[in-house]
């Protein structure tokens, strides 16, 4: 098992509890790699992935070894940067990179800072690699520091709703350190609660057909010593009728112009148990996951995976030979079933078009 020991900004963690980073640059004699947490492993081993192009970062994230919409761009950033250190095509590396998964906004977003800081620098006559690599560290950073506000306002926002804390969240997916350059986005939220004793339960949803959840989820809250319960998708619906769900808290993969969410694929189901029971539906994620150039919820490409991922659970067979299997990996929830958008930038209640605009000007 590896040691990956804290991260280098981890001086402000008061908990004792070092943060895993799900990706680092690294330097050795024989070249530039970008190493990644294997997540696919998890939670059973604690291994790294070494990449030395952008080829093997392009097979990493669609194999999910490296995932979560706010950790692609910035690995699409150092995957820019990784490209041009080691004298690769930076144009071929960053086509490559921006088309890998093709919902997550992140990515793209992340991969056209870097290269855009690479062409910059060249035509300057600079050091291009170093620019790039400047770009995506700076991702990087501000990701971090995204994370931190956004925790602190979803807080706030659940305390408002639930004065006094006690607060019962449902999630779905895996929005931790695992997906982000700090804490997460939605998981943030529910650790920021746990650490102000305000949290009674946060509720996981094993998420199928991968179970980040089951696998991710649920190792990020037994880290940090939170009171979590696990539950089969499908149970969601028995849980909110006993009324004991207080908020729904949610990522995203990408939000389009007119605040159409799209996220793994069962998020969307929450959503509309969440409005016939009257809990608030509360989504998490920054700027950098809002495409304002998608002007909707139906111009959002649905990425489609492999219909194994349900025909097989852990490699073994669980349907008849030759089934046929729907496999969208996220789904898309309209603005108007969503109570909350909460972004570095701001809070929007109610979510519409014109509230994502005013937080876009406020770049």
């Amino acid at each position: 098992m590896a040691d990956h020991g804290a991260r280098p900004d981890d001086g402000g963690r008061t908990d004792g509890i070092p943060m895993i980073p799900a990706l680092r640059w690294d330097e050795p004699p024989e070249g530039p790699v970008l190493v990644l947490l294997d997540q696919t492993r998890l939670p059973a081993e604690e291994s790294e992935l070494v990449c030395t192009d952008a080829s093997a970062l392009v097979a990493a994230i669609r194999s999910l070894a490296v995932r979560g919409a706010p950790l692609l761009g910035i690995a699409g950033a150092y995957g820019v940067a990784l490209a041009a250190a080691r004298g690769f095509d930076v144009e071929q590396a960053a086509a490559a990179l921006a088309g890998a998964r093709p919902t997550a906004a992140n990515l793209e977003t992340g991969v056209r800072r870097a290269k855009d800081a690479y062409d910059a620098a060249l035509a300057a006559g600079g050091d291009a690699a170093a620019a790039a690599l400047r770009a995506a560290r700076a991702l990087h950073r501000e990701d971090a520091e995204a994370s931190a506000v956004m925790a602190e306002r979803g807080l706030a926002l659940l305390d408002e709703w639930r004065p006094g804390g006690g607060h019962r969240i449902l999630t779905h997916c895996n929005t931790g350190e695992l997906v982000s350059g700090g804490e997460g986005t939605a998981f943030a939220v529910a650790l920021a609660a746990h650490r102000a004793g305000r949290l009674r339960r946060l509720w996981v949803d094993e998420t199928r057909p991968l179970l980040q959840g089951a696998r991710l989820t649920a190792w990020e809250a037994a880290r940090q010593r939170m009171a979590y319960t696990l539950l089969a998708d499908d149970a969601a619906g028995s849980l909110f009728a006993a009324g004991e769900v207080d908020a729904v808290v949610v990522g995203a993969d990408r939000i389009a112009a007119d605040g159409s969410v799209a996220n793994k694929v069962g998020t969307y189901p929450l959503a509309v148990l969440a409005r016939y029971h009257h809990v608030p539906f509360v989504v998490v994620a920054p700027w950098t996951t809002v495409d304002v150039g998608t002007p909707d919820g139906a111009s959002i490409e649905v990425e489609q995976r492999a219909g194994r991922e349900v025909t097989e659970i852990g490699g073994a067979v669980v349907a008849p030979l030759g089934t046929q299997a729907y496999n969208p990996a996220f789904d898309v929830t309209p603005p108007e079933l969503v109570t909350a958008l909460v972004t570095e930038r701001g809070v929007l209640s109610p979510v519409t078009a014109e509230g994502v605009a005013t937080l876009e000007g406020r770049a």
